[in-house]
């Protein structure tokens, strides 16, 4: 890996994650630092299908939905730090700590995601992280999280 920072577009973030539509809630990943740190990118729509009952009339990304795109941002870091692209790789939340939710996130808001380990190493299944998500620099939403990292193939 060069100390060059790396980033991901829509299409190789589906060739690391299995999520899809509906619930692929990254948009791309950039400023991915090897496994230490990443940024990733959600632009929020009304045409997502939560909106259409959280809450009609006053469309909110629920809390949970934010605190899975930071995991996803995390296992992307992961995956292309490692090398890990078409290898099917899982990832299983193993514990969520210190979630706290500050701003709501509306349809037309960027959701930046700014994601570090704080425990990991290649080759290593447990990996624990911390994210931050801001939107124009405000706080969002924060969470520490350990995850599984399943890798196959």
């Amino acid at each position: 890996m060069s100390s060059e920072l790396k980033r991901a577009d829509i299409g190789l973030i589906q060739r690391i994650l299995p999520h899809r539509y509906p619930f692929l809630l990254v948009d791309k990943v950039v400023d991915i630092d090897g496994y230490s740190s990443a940024l990733g990118i959600k632009n929020v729509s009304m045409n997502e299908p939560h909106f259409q009952g959280h809450f009609p009339g006053n469309p909110i990304m629920p809390g949970v939905t934010i605190v899975e795109a930071m995991a996803q941002t995390a296992a992307v870091m992961v995956g292309i730090a490692l090398d890990y692209v078409d290898r099917e790789m899982k990832v299983y939340f193993m514990a969520i700590d210190g979630c706290k939710f500050r701003r709501m996130v509306v349809p037309g808001d960027v959701l930046e995601m700014k994601l570090t380990t704080t425990r990991g190493r290649p080759g290593g299944k447990v990996w624990r992280f911390k994210g931050v998500a801001t939107v124009e620099g405000e706080m969002a939403a924060e969470a520490e999280f350990t995850a599984m990292m399943d890798m196959n193939g």
